[in-house]
């Protein structure tokens, strides 16, 4: 008997995992699949592995799925809950549906709570012989995705859901069951303290998890909304653009070569200039008005969260793979792709066109400019200033800064900082639009500020 093999593929910037399993000598099935479907494709011929079918909890708010993208390459069936309301061809699955595939049966169990339709799936097999769970966003480690991300009017009642799924959906498997969640530690769609680990079993979670903890549905309904962090605004339309299913991402061409005349048109006619370069190399040179977005593991979200829906992107990318940019912004729902600097901020600067710069200072050089009358301004979560922040400095997390700006003062240099600088630089272009400043970045973020000055540092400033 071929035992089952699970592969995951954890999507750190999301804080998302994807799986791979084998359910016989050369059949698998693929759960949870984001839009960067060549690493599943790749993966399961170099295994020897054919794609039999692909299977959805829900209708993801957080990034674009990938089943189309697996079904047209393979012509594996896409199982999901009929309940979805799927606008393309798909197998909708009812709550204890078991479906027979190699030597697998996996069993569809509703688990409403994160969104209404929700489906987990218990996947069992002669070996290993303990079941695996897969549970999307109803059960995580150390905690449970949000309950607040279809509409207000809903969160109380999917919360209440939620209470119910925690306590009843999954009690009738033993505590041996192999967790494997979709949503965990790190993203913006789940609330839990699962130390960096993507798996558990369902023993440790009934033990460790605090939504365990909770026997009274009024107080969990009370409790569990003022755990959620801040959710991106991409968040509240992804989820129609699972339901009706994305266009193929292999048909989306590629982002066009610009001169800097051509680019400067494009920027003109209203395409917005995303640069995807460290933030070192924002401050030391950028284009008016363009978005820094360093590219890293979270540059979809911040994407998804700043760029305004449906703008089409110019990007400066100056040695940053345009290949890897397309495929993050593919994620989370950008496809209208302008074109790329050819040549890059040199190319723009020998064109004569103006290029603006930014101050990067050390904690010595902020704590006097301070002195001197500048504002600085913390643009982390609410969840991190909790150990500490530069004193007297404005909290204003980066998602919510430009509907915040009117909080900003005109009148006075600025210090933006996070935990490193990419977030601060962020917020330094969107200020920069606004016409504030002059601006600057805390070279290292709250952490050096930390290091250098302390906590105490300039107590008289409140």
């Amino acid at each position: 008997m071929t035992p089952v093999e699970v592969v995951p593929f954890v999507r750190e910037g999301l804080g998302n995992s994807s799986y791979l399993l084998r359910v016989g000598r050369d059949q698998a099935i693929l759960i949870d699949p984001d839009r960067s479907t060549s690493r599943y494709l790749r993966d399961a011929e170099a295994r020897g592995w054919r794609i039999a079918c692909v299977f959805e909890t829900h209708l993801h708010a957080d990034f674009v799925t990938g089943s189309l993208e697996v079904a047209a390459a393979t012509g594996a069936p896409i199982y999901l809950p009929a309940e979805a309301g799927a606008g393309f061809p798909s197998r909708g699955l009812a709550p204890g549906e078991r479906i027979e595939i190699g030597a697998v049966e996996v069993e569809a169990v509703a688990s409403p709570g994160h969104t209404p339709e929700h489906l987990s799936y218990v996947v069992r097999a002669p070996e290993p012989a303990a079941p695996m769970l897969f549970s999307g966003g109803a059960l995580i480690v150390g905690g449970a995705a949000r309950t607040d991300l279809i509409s207000p009017d809903m969160t109380e009642r999917l919360t209440r859901a939620q209470f119910r799924t925690i306590r009843d959906a999954f009690a009738g498997l033993p505590d041996e069951t192999v967790l494997y969640p979709t949503h965990g530690g790190g993203s913006f769609c789940s609330v839990g303290s699962g130390g960096g680990e993507r798996t558990s079993t369902l023993g440790r979670e009934r033990a460790t998890n605090p939504l365990f903890d909770h026997d009274d549905e009024d107080t969990f309904a009370r409790w569990f909304p003022t755990t959620f962090p801040g959710a991106p605004d991409y968040f509240f339309r992804l989820r129609d653009v699972n339901r009706a299913g994305p266009g193929l991402a292999r048909e989306i061409p590629m982002p066009p070569p610009l001169s800097p005349e051509a680019f400067d048109r494009e920027r003109v006619t209203g395409a917005m200039v995303v640069d995807v370069r460290p933030y070192e190399a924002y401050s030391n040179g950028h284009l008016p008005g363009s978005i820094s977005i360093a590219m890293r593991e979270v540059y979809a979200t911040w994407l998804g969260w700043i760029v305004p829906e449906g703008a089409p992107l110019l990007f400066v990318a100056d040695g940053v793979p345009l290949r890897e940019v397309v495929e993050e912004s593919l994620l989370v729902g950008y496809e209208r792709f302008a074109g790329v600097l050819d040549g890059g901020v040199d190319a723009w600067a020998a064109s004569g066109r103006a290029v603006e710069r930014v101050e990067l200072s050390d904690p010595d050089e902020a704590a006097r400019a301070l002195d001197a009358g500048a504002v600085a301004i913390d643009v982390r979560e609410a969840s991190e200033i909790g150990g500490g922040k530069v004193p007297g400095a404005l909290e204003l997390p980066l998602g919510d800064l430009e509907e915040r700006l009117h909080e900003v003062p005109k009148d006075r240099p600025l210090i933006a900082y996070c935990g490193h600088g990419e977030r601060a630089s962020t917020a330094i272009s969107i200020l920069e639009r606004a016409g504030r400043g002059p601006l600057v970045n805390l070279r290292g973020g709250y952490g050096s500020w930390k290091r250098r000055m302390g906590t105490s540092a300039h107590p008289r400033r409140r």
